[in-house]
């Protein structure tokens, strides 16, 4: 009687925590929803307030108007350009830096120095002026080096891959070094191959991180033509639009709050394509890389 006690028990649970998971899940969406009604609704039904999760006198306007203006698909190759070359080198200094650090202090003399120094780097930046100023010495403004060699190195990455390299078998890469393979081919052909789970998060984070970032357009980027895209969408949701909208005025169904609307979609629409894709080896990669004691 216990045991079947114990299973409705256990059942109930579930169910309970299911059903709280799938409300703040539902709740944590809500916003990009009213968003997406607001931006696929006509100007007067928006600017009323009439708009709740499901668009009032459905029109696609807001969309044409967006896609036909070159500065918003410059801005967007800008952000798409910059996140793709920004997490190549993210994932390649990342992969290259946890690899030896994952070794024990026998293999890699020196070891605990680099890992308190990547702490404390971690933990106490230069700082916001000193940074711009190497950047401006350097000649990096209004470049694209600009938006991705200040954070090149992810120490937080870092610390993940290695302590997920930490749990990889030590006789699988001794086998490979006995049959004459290299540091280098080990990593390239063994390592890279088994670390799968967390690659993929950690490229998951730098996509998000590079995607998501508006002040370092904002810092760096002296000529507004360079802005990516997620600094100019800041600039029109706080009412700068440095775009003219004399084009967006033609059409009679649409207006700012409209057209902030389907902005603010379309530069979440990539990462709602990319995470379905990585989010099986999420949780993996989480977990085996966390830091434990």
């Amino acid at each position: 009687m216990s045991k079947l006690h114990d299973t409705w028990g256990t059942r109930l649970f579930g169910v309970i925590n299911y059903l709280l998971l799938a409300g703040a899940a539902f709740l944590c969406i809500l916003p990009l929803i009213n968003v997406l009604a607001v931006s696929l609704s006509s100007s007067h039904a928006a600017n009323a307030n009439l708009v709740g999760l499901w668009p009032v006198d459905f029109t696609i306007q807001s969309y044409k108007v967006i896609l036909s203006r070159p500065e918003v698909l410059k801005a967007f190759w800008i952000s798409t350009e910059r996140t793709l070359l920004g997490v190549l080198l993210n994932n390649v200094l990342t992969i290259l830096m946890a690899y030896p650090l994952a070794k024990s202090a026998k293999q890699f003399t020196g070891r605990h120095v680099y890992m308190w120094g990547m702490i404390f780097v971690m933990l106490f930046n230069g700082g916001l002026v000193p940074t711009y100023i190497i950047v401006h010495d350097l000649g990096l403004l209004n470049s694209m080096w600009a938006l991705v060699l200040p954070g090149a190195v992810p120490i937080f990455s870092v610390i993940l891959m290695m302590n997920f390299l930490k749990q990889l078998p030590s006789e699988i890469e001794e086998a490979a070094f006995m049959d004459g393979a290299s540091y280098f081919t080990s990593l390239s052909r063994i390592i890279v191959p088994l670390s799968m789970p967390v690659i993929a998060t950690v490229t998951l984070f730098h996509f998000v991180g590079h995607w998501n970032d508006w002040f370092s357009g904002l810092l760096y980027m002296t000529d507004i033509s360079k802005y990516p895209l997620q600094t100019m969408l800041q600039s029109v949701v706080k009412g700068n639009d440095i775009m003219t909208l004399d084009a967006a005025k033609l059409y009679a169904d649409v207006s700012d709050r409209t057209l902030k609307g389907a902005q603010v979609f379309v530069t979440a629409l990539p990462i709602l394509v990319l995470y379905p894709f990585l989010q099986k080896y999420f949780t993996k990669g989480i977990v085996l890389g966390s830091v434990k004691g």
